[in-house]
C-alpha cells in the first residue's frame, strides 16, 4: 500500500517539530531539499507543514469534539495524522474529502497500530460530516479563551495583547497572523535593475510586482525553491520583507563608512547596508556562532559584497579595537519574535511567558556594549522582530536614562508614506502585520553626541 509521499514528508516534518521540538522553516528546508520533488508538490508540503502548525490549537479542540479518546492518549504520529487531515478538511478548500481520509488512514497504517486506520477514519469523517457542529468557547463568558481557540494563539499571548490593545485590534492581529505574508525580496541594485529583474524571474516562470514601499523590493506571487533559481545563484536578489528593508533606510549607511552589525546573521541587513554604502567602506558582521557567520558570508559572497568583514563574535562582550569608531552600529537583537509569527508559526508555541525575563536583560545587555562602538556624532539603531514594548520602547528608554550621551533622532525623513507614524519625530517606529501588511517590527534610531 503506498502513501502520497508529499503528505508522508509533511507528516514527518509535523512530527519532528511538534514532538520533538525542531524549527519548522529548518526542518522544512531539510526535507525539501533531501527529495527530488515537483515544485508544486513542495508547495503542497509547505502549505501543509505551515498551515497545520499555525492551527494546532484550533484543530486539536475540534479533534477533541469527535475522539472518544482523550487527547494526550492518542499517540503522537496518530495525532500529527489527525491534525494534518482535520487542517485538509477545514481550512483548505480545494483537497477532496474523501482523498483526505484515504490518504490520512494509510498513513495511520504506516505508522500507527493495526487499529489506527479504523479510528482516523472514523474521525476525519465525522469531522467532514458535522463541519456546521463544530463549536467553539463561548466569547460571552470568556474572551481571552474564545480568541485563542479561534484563532489559535496561546492564551497567555491573547490575554496580554488584549490588554494592551483592546478587544477589536487584538482579533485583528490574530487574525492577520494566520494570514499568509507576501513573500518579498530585495533587488541587489550592485547588479540589476528591479525592472531587469522581473524580467529575469519572467524568465524562470516567477511572477513579480513592486513592493509596497521599498524602491528595492519585489513581491514573488508564485515563490517555488527560489534558492535554486540562477537568479538568485547570480545575487540578483535576497529574501528579505520591507520592514527590515526599512532598517537599513533608517540607519542611512553612506559610502566609506565604517559600520557594525552585532547581530548580523542571517545577513539580510548586513547585505542591504553594504548596497546602500555602494560597496564603498566597511561592514563588520557578527554573529556568536560560526555555522550562521558562514551564512552571512555566503549571501555577501554570492551578491557580491566585497565590504562585509564576517566576525563569530558575542555581542555581549566589549571589543577596545572597536571603541568609538563606528559611524554606525545596529543592534538587531534577539527577541521573542512575536512580530513574524505570519512567518514562523511555531513562533507561538515555542515561546513560553516567562521567556521575556532573559530575553530583555539580554537585549540590554547588547545595547549597552554596542553602544561603545559609536563615535561621537555616530548613530546606534535598535531593532526587532517583535511587537512587545517591553522588549522595544523600555529596553530603549532604559538604555537611554543610563547613557545621557545618547538623543533620541527623527526618522520621519527615511519613512515611507505608507507607514509613517506619529512616533517618528520621536526617533522609534512600531510596525504591525495588522496594520502595515509588513512583519511586525521595531526600530529606534539614537545619535551620540558630539564630544
Amino acid at each position: 500500500m503506498s502513501v502520497d509521499l508529499a503528505r508522508e514528508i509533511a507528516l514527518k516534518i509535523l512530527y519532528e517539530v511538534n514532538e520533538k521540538g525542531a524549527y519548522s522553516n529548518i526542518a522544512l528546508n531539510r526535507h525539501l531539499e533531501s527529495k527530488a520533488l515537483k515544485s508544486i508538490d513542495r508547495a503542497f508540503i509547505t502549505e501543509l507543514v505551515y498551515g497545520t502548525i499555525k492551527w494546532k490549537l484550533s484543530v486539536d479542540w475540534i479533534i477533541q469534539q469527535f475522539s472518544n479518546i482523550k487527547l494526550k492518549k492518542i499517540s503522537p504520529w496518530v495525532m500529527n495524522i489527525l491534525r494534518l487531515g482535520v487542517y485538509q478538511i477545514l481550512y483548505t478548500d480545494r483537497i477532496p474529502e474523501s482523498a483526505v481520509c484515504n490518504e490520512s488512514v494509510k498513513l495511520a497504517k504506516r505508522y500507527g497500530h493495526a487499529a489506527s486506520g479504523g479510528y482516523v477514519n472514523a474521525v476525519l469523517r465525522n469531522v467532514a460530516r458535522n463541519k456546521e457542529k463544530i463549536s467553539f468557547p463561548d466569547k460571552s463568558e470568556d474572551l481571552e479563551h474564545y480568541l485563542s481557540v479561534r484563532y489559535s494563539h496561546p492564551e497567555w499571548m491573547v490575554r496580554q495583547w488584549v490588554k494592551r490593545y483592546g478587544e477589536e485590534f487584538t482579533e485583528e492581529l490574530l487574525k492577520s497572523n494566520n494570514e499568509i505574508p507576501d513573500f518579498a525580496v530585495r533587488v541587489n541594485t550592485l547588479k540589476i535593475t528591479r525592472e531587469r529583474l522581473v524580467e529575469e524571474l519572467k524568465a524562470e516562470d516567477i511572477r513579480a510586482r513592486k513592493g509596497r514601499f521599498a524602491d528595492e523590493a519585489l513581491v514573488l506571487e508564485n515563490p517555488s525553491a527560489v534558492t535554486k533559481l540562477e537568479s538568485f545563484k547570480k545575487g540578483y536578489f535576497q529574501v528579505q520583507d520591507e520592514s527590515s528593508m526599512l532598517v537599513g533606510y533608517i540607519l542611512d549607511p553612506k559610502p566609506g563608512e565604517l559600520v557594525i552589525d552585532v547581530c548580523s546573521a542571517p545577513g539580510g541587513k548586513a547585505t542591504h547596508m553594504a548596497q546602500l554604502m555602494e560597496n564603498e567602506g566597511i561592514v563588520v558582521a557578527r554573529d556568536i556562532h560560526e555555522n550562521k557567520v558562514k551564512l552571512i558570508q555566503e549571501a555577501a559572497d554570492r551578491l557580491g559584497m566585497s565590504i562585509i568583514k564576517t566576525e563569530v563574535f558575542d555581542a555581549l562582550k566589549i571589543d577596545n579595537n572597536y571603541i568609538e569608531r563606528a559611524d554606525r552600529v545596529l543592534v538587531d537583537a534577539p527577541c521573542t519574535g512575536l512580530g513574524i509569527i505570519r512567518k514562523k508559526p511555531d513562533i507561538k508555541w515555542a515561546r513560553v511567558e516567562e521567556d521575556k525575563k532573559d530575553i530583555i536583560e539580554l537585549q540590554m545587555g547588547i545595547l549597552a556594549a554596542a553602544s561603545k562602538y559609536v563615535k561621537p556624532g555616530g548613530v546606534l539603531v535598535y531593532s526587532t522582530c517583535t511587537i512587545e514594548p517591553d522588549e522595544n520602547e523600555e529596553v530603549v528608554n532604559n538604555f537611554l536614562k543610563t547613557h545621557p550621551e545618547f538623543k533620541p533622532a527623527d526618522i520621519s525623513g527615511a519613512i515611507p508614506e505608507k507607514l509613517m507614524k506619529q512616533t517618528a519625530k520621536d526617533g522609534y517606529v512600531q510596525l504591525y502585520p495588522n496594520v502595515d501588511g509588513v512583519d511586525g517590527f521595531f526600530i529606534s534610531k539614537l545619535i551620540k553626541g558630539e564630544n
